[in-house]
């Protein structure tokens, strides 16, 4: 499922770059939701975007692969048991992955999924976004319904 995700995600982002130009849109539907291509060169939810500093790049990409190692670890603590929660994890690992890939290859991530309502706009998003959404999502769910995750025995 993993790789079924991050070839969707960098697939949709090759479409994008192919057939938008930067900074244009389409609207899809009138009054919410727009196809706008825009460069990330942040951390999620655009957080740094906005700063320049030396090796930005590169501290950027060190700290997504801080949060894949780190979340790998996690996972490999899970049970058998706790189906939902390596789903969820999964999801997250993919989308962090298609958007290590941005990164790694032209520095910054692609975004195009431009939800708004008036003058509100959401952050602009696109499908690595959206399963790391759904896998924190499916995550915190999963914590309420277990109460705790339990090791797996060593």
């Amino acid at each position: 499922m993993a790789v079924v995700i991050v070839a969707a995600d960098q697939a949709s982002k090759a479409l994008v770059r192919a057939r938008v130009g930067l900074h244009d849109n389409i609207e899809v539907v009138p009054g919410f939701l727009n196809i706008t291509h825009v460069l990330n060169t942040g951390a999620a939810f655009g957080l740094l975007n906005a700063v320049e500093f030396p090796f930005k790049s590169l501290v950027v990409a060190l700290l997504a692969v801080g949060a894949l190692v780190a979340i790998g670890f996690y996972a490999a603590t899970f049970g058998s048991e706790t189906r939902l929660a390596r789903l969820s994890l999964a999801l997250i690992l993919a989308g962090a992955c298609g958007n290590l890939i941005d990164r790694a290859v032209s520095g910054a991530v692609v975004d195009f999924v431009d939800v708004y309502f008036g003058t509100w706009h959401f952050w602009t998003f696109n499908v690595a976004d959206s399963a790391i959404t759904v896998g924190a999502i499916l995550l915190v769910l999963d914590m309420f319904r277990t109460g705790k995750h339990v090791p797996s025995p060593a």
